[in-house]
């Protein structure tokens, strides 16, 4: 399994791009930066996009993504996500007022529609366009979820945007598979209040975080970083002077 970094950090900026990544060139986890970093020929091969929640800059690109596949896609594209979330998109995003239901608009080229919504149960591993896909209910201020993502005998667990949490690691736990961990942090320390009350990590909750798997032998790959917070919250986790971690950066491609 190749995993592609499109977006990596929790705001955007000239340098910076919201959270967005793409699994062998096929299938989209979270659209915070999609269609920002894809060309229109890998826009319409997509097979599938993955979304843990449904804020903003987590959801974003799938407006654009859809407007270019009616055009150009010659099948639909699967937006996967928990029943909540998939209902967050079709009565805020998808309502013919913040932008067209493609769900219901064609494809020109034929085929169906534009957009076809795949519901995701809970703890439940569902197949999503040849990967398997178990979402575990994490801790955010809506409904979001972390994912358990397997292929070819190797997992990869998704946090999507969590403050700390418990069944995530459970379930990481029973996956013996799992060879990387891909997970927020956002704010430094200090602010730990603020990372509270909005769902998030500073580095000293994700070291805690790290001992709940009881495994030193996997990379923690970080994304989400505020863009103001980014050099402070890069010190802390240094002083860490943990070598799982890892910082992750635009376009940069990681096989696993």
């Amino acid at each position: 399994m190749e995993l592609r970094v499109l977006g990596c950090h929790g705001g955007e900026s000239r340098k910076h791009r919201s959270t967005s990544f793409l699994l062998d060139g096929r299938v989209g986890l979270d659209a915070g930066a999609t269609s920002g970093m894809l060309t229109l020929e890998e826009q319409l091969g997509l097979d599938a996009m993955v979304v843990s929640h449904a804020h903003l800059d987590h959801v974003r690109d799938l407006a654009s993504l859809a407007d270019n596949r009616c055009q150009g896609a010659e099948r639909p594209l699967v937006v996967a996500g928990t029943p909540e979330t998939l209902r967050a998109l079709k009565e805020h995003f998808f309502n013919n007022v913040l932008w067209p239901d493609f769900t219901n608009i064609p494809l020109v080229n034929g085929g169906g529609p534009t957009v076809v919504f795949q519901p995701l149960e809970p703890e439940v591993a569902t197949d999503v366009a040849g990967i398997s896909v178990k979402p575990v209910l994490v801790s955010h201020t809506i409904e979001s979820a972390g994912f358990i993502l397997a292929r070819d005998g190797r997992a990869l667990v998704f946090s999507g945007d969590t403050g700390p949490t418990e069944r995530l690691w459970a379930v990481a736990r029973e996956t013996a598979e799992v060879r990387a961990i891909l997970h927020e942090v956002s704010f430094p320390d200090e602010l730990e209040w603020l990372a509270r009350v909005s769902g998030h990590h500073t580095p000293a909750t994700l070291a805690r975080e790290m001992q709940k798997l009881g495994r030193r032998d996997l990379p923690w790959l970080l994304y989400h970083i505020k863009p103001n917070c980014q050099a402070a919250v890069e010190r802390e986790l240094a002083r860490l002077h943990d070598g799982r971690i890892e910082l992750l950066d635009l376009d940069e491609t990681w096989s696993l």
